[in-house]
């Protein structure tokens, strides 16, 4: 039996060695696979945040939309682009695999950026026909980018053979590095494209939107060229079902017979009675992950926070609204106080003001970083007369002060989002990494969700708000801390092994229960005809 096993390794060893995702590159234990895999990544974030570089200005100055319009939905597709991974997850682990799901979500990804291209020609229809194609554009981009995020980070963590732990991690650092170089590359190109590069007798946003869409076809071209070299693992049937099942089942035995039966050490082992112990501990595993990720959704909320404030009082007997750039403010008659709206830094002259009865234009000046403006409207026979109040000065302090705090963001945004990328696949069992990776992906999405709910609904000052997502971040950090402390890590290889042992035993044992039954018919006396 022994020399069976040793000669049934070699033959796999050397059955293995002529498979295509054994190459490696240059002598090293890097599969060739995970070039393409990065360069994938490479163009599909540059095709991301290249077309999210130009968005809001699309919607305010193409769409004509105002700037809280604007935002909503901005912030809105962000969100959904952070909600889409899980069912991406879903369909890669249950249903087609990782390497079909991102081939047919970057397929819907290629044709959400086409149709959002097509909606930024200004001879293509009217304004309700672009506000169509530009909202399917995007939900398609949404699901598209969303759907493949945790598979394309899984399915390069799948290329590694077990005995390279240390190559996969580092695997991670760079695929992280595509996603900042892709990132970085594409905001300075995209707005160059769309001001300094003239079409249909203004900014061309069909180019500024045409070049990502252009990377993304890239993309999908050098993924697929890869086909051959890339370790394909098979979808694990539908895990969704069976998890939500399997917990079903636990919960309703519990309540059912907890008084009855003897305490269990988890609530998930009442489900033992209905369900194999490896679906348990599986899930077991991802809850403990996903309770550690409670607390960071708070990050990503202060991550992405700067503004200068304006606001008007009104002292004349009509209501007045003031239009600054593209925001608009509305002070009321006699001493109304309009809200405090932050504006871009810039030269504002010959601000239109609306009243009932008239139309004025009014010089604002220059409204600088940093700084907070009182205007106070007044009406004279000739017209209205300002006053500006600087009620905070204009930031003095320059800029390159500010290069510390931006590289301990970028220090702490970088290792905050490699750990967690390499951490959520290493703690995955086989069959739930993609599932993970979206659990991961799902704390940027309940970040933003967070800032709109405290943006849109506190109705805070700006400083107050930093403040409490400062203050709420640093509570947030000593939870975690406590959390990780108690963490204890797994090892999801290991899991496979112990249930291979048990089935290898158990298979054992029943063969050795026939040889027994089969020895104990030859003992027995043969029967003598009567």
């Amino acid at each position: 039996l022994n020399s069976f096993n040793s000669s049934e390794r070699r033959m796999s060893f050397h059955s293995l060695e002529g498979r295509p995702w054994t190459r490696k590159l240059c002598g090293t234990n890097y599969p060739v696979s995970i070039a393409f895999i990065v360069v994938n990544e490479f163009c599909e974030r540059f095709s991301y945040y290249g077309m999210k570089a130009v968005l809001t200005l699309y919607f305010i100055h193409y769409l004509n939309w105002d700037k809280d319009l604007s935002t909503a939905v901005y912030h809105a597709f962000s969100s959904l682009c952070y909600f889409t991974p899980l069912l991406g997850a879903l369909i890669a682990d249950s249903w087609l695999g990782k390497f079909k799901t991102i081939i047919y979500l970057s397929i819907v990804y290629v044709i959400g950026h086409v149709v959002k291209s097509v909606g930024a020609i200004p001879d293509v229809g009217d304004s309700t026909l672009h506000i169509a194609l530009s909202m399917v554009g995007l939900v398609l981009i949404a699901f598209g980018t969303g759907g493949i995020k945790p598979c394309v980070a899984a399915f390069g963590g799948d290329q590694f053979d077990e005995e390279n732990t240390e190559e996969r991690t580092k695997f991670f650092s760079i695929f992280y590095m595509s996603i900042n170089a892709g990132s970085v590359l594409s905001t300075i190109v995209t707005p160059i494209l769309r001001g300094d590069v003239k079409c249909f007798g203004g900014d061309c946003y069909a180019l500024a939107f045409g070049v990502p869409a252009a990377l993304m076809v890239i993309a999908l071209v050098v993924f697929i060229s890869g086909s051959g070299l890339y370790k394909k693992s098979p979808p694990e049937g539908n895990v969704l079902v069976r998890v939500c099942k399997c917990i079903g089942f636990a919960i309703q035995n519990r309540w059912r017979n907890s008084k009855k039966s003897p305490k269990k050490s988890h609530w998930l082992d009442w489900a033992e009675e209905k369900y194999p112990k490896r679906l348990i501990q599986e899930i077991k595993m991802v809850f403990r992950v996903l309770v550690l990720y409670i607390p960071l959704p708070m990050f990503w909320a202060l991550f992405d926070q700067i503004f200068d404030f304006c606001r008007f009082i009104n002292t004349h007997t009509e209501n007045i609204n003031v239009t600054v750039g593209t925001d608009e403010f509305y002070a009321a008659a006699n001493y109304g106080i309009s809200q405090n709206i932050s504006v871009p830094r810039g030269e504002y002259n010959g601000v239109a003001c609306e009243t009932n009865s008239n139309q004025y234009h009014i010089d604002l000046g220059l409204l600088d970083f940093g700084a907070f403006y009182t205007v106070v409207l007044s009406k004279k026979s000739e017209g209205l007369t300002t006053i500006k109040m600087e009620d905070i000065q204009a930031n003095n302090i320059h800029i390159t002060w500010q290069i510390p705090q931006y590289v301990f963001l970028t220090a702490g945004e970088v290792m905050f989002s490699i750990t967690g990328l390499e951490f959520s696949y290493s703690q995955a069992p086989a069959s739930m990494k993609s599932v993970l990776q979206a659990g991961w992906l799902m704390t940027v999405a309940f970040g933003n969700v967070i800032v709109l709910i405290v943006a849109e609904g506190a109705g805070m000052e700006q400083w107050a708000e930093f403040l409490l997502f400062a203050g709420l971040l640093v509570a947030v950090s000593i939870i975690f801390s406590i959390m990780a402390y108690f963490y204890t890590y797994v090892d999801p290889d290991q899991l496979d092994k112990t249930f291979r042992e048990d089935t290898d035993d158990e298979k054992v044992k029943s063969s050795d229960s026939k040889k027994k039954e089969t020895v104990s018919l030859t003992d027995m006396p043969k029967q003598t005809k009567m």
